[in-house]
């Protein structure tokens, strides 16, 4: 039996010395020191052995299971190296080929009209103000004059949320919802600061609509003002000043009445085609003018709402789609289209 571990010796140094992948070293350790391997079967029958015999041939068997360990040990550090050196020499790298260039990116249409329309009343001298997006009933409705049953809700038709549990202002039965226009934080801005104020709102709105003029998410900027003796002419005059700044200085505006149940008086405002210079043309339905946004006097019961005395402030607001004048700026038919990633459709701003 001795000389079956001898042998089994001479054939691991020989086989392992010359082991030149990880994968062979690793097939020669089950070979050899495996459960079934060359030594196990040795050793199988020591049982049969004298006790005087099966020490002195444990001993030998020890030895020799040390060395093909150590062999193996050497064997996968000298493959594992060879392996390394072979992957840094590598194929050489042809320097001459062409590189690929990265194509540029640019604003999405949306962004940079949003972006345009900040700057622009910043440098009127409003400032910047942001609010959550998921919002209580009480702040996008009711705090505005809309209360529950108000029907001009039937317009702003949202998405509700089934938990309060959001760090929102407690509200004692106030629902919770995806805001409809940017106006809360409008009223948020009066609880928090005593006139005067000028802000403008920028941000994400959500309704349920959807169609070539719609989406369910869109934007929106809305302004205030509030202070003394503040007028309808400072409201003209502000959105005027904005549609030139915006659209270009030969443009014209028009005020024509509306309802809106956060002002009193409140007044659409149009400006001369785009396209057409007033003269009348398919985008303008031959009228001369498009509609661009809304405003008004802010109504008292807003006021009194958050906190201010309505007959010691007046103050005016107004609130725009900014995909409605990103389409209007670019003369974009498809609202959707600004929402579908079409690299194609983006390449062109």
């Amino acid at each position: 039996m001795q000389e079956k571990l001898k042998a089994l010796a001479e054939a691991a140094r020989r086989d392992i010395t010359v082991a030149g992948e990880p994968a062979r070293v690793e097939e020669l350790r089950v070979r050899f020191l495996g459960k079934k391997g060359e030594l196990s079967q040795v050793l199988g029958s020591m049982g049969k052995l004298p006790p005087e015999e099966r020490r002195s041939l444990g001993e030998v068997a020890n030895r020799v299971k040390a060395e093909i360990e150590s062999l193996l040990a050497a064997a996968l550090e000298r493959a594992e190296g060879a392996k390394l050196e072979a992957e840094l020499r590598g194929p050489k790298l042809d320097v001459s080929l062409p590189g690929r260039g990265v194509r540029p990116g640019r604003r999405h249409p949306v962004s940079r009209t949003l972006e345009d329309v900040v700057r622009t009343f910043a440098r009127l001298g409003f400032d910047v103000l942001h609010g959550p997006e998921i919002e209580l009933d009480y702040f996008n409705f009711e705090a505005l004059n809309l209360p529950k049953d108000h029907p001009a809700r039937d317009m702003q038709d949202t998405f509700y949320v089934e938990t309060a549990s959001l760090g929102l202002a407690k509200v004692p039965g106030s629902p919770v919802l995806l805001r409809t226009h940017t106006s809360p934080v409008q009223v948020r801005a009066m609880l928090n600061q005593k006139p005067p104020l000028r802000i403008v709102v920028p941000g994400r709105v959500y309704r349920r609509d959807s169609d070539l003029t719609h989406t369910p998410m869109f934007h929106q900027v809305e302004g205030l003002l509030v202070d003394r003796d503040v007028t309808f002419a400072e409201l003209k005059g502000t959105l005027d000043a904005f549609v030139k700044a915006f659209f270009g200085s030969s443009t014209r505006t028009r005020f024509r009445p509306s309802f809106f149940p956060f002002t009193e008086p409140s007044a659409e405002v149009d400006i001369s085609c785009t396209q057409c210079g007033g003269k009348g043309c398919r985008v303008c339905k031959q009228t001369g003018w498009l509609e661009v946004l809304g405003s008004g006097m802010v109504h008292p019961n807003v006021f009194s709402a958050s906190g201010y005395d309505p007959r010691e402030v007046t103050g005016f607001a107004f609130g725009m789609g900014v995909e409605r004048l990103a389409m209007l700026r670019h003369g974009i038919g498809d609202l959707r289209m600004m929402f579908e990633n079409d690299v194609r459709f983006l390449e062109q701003f």
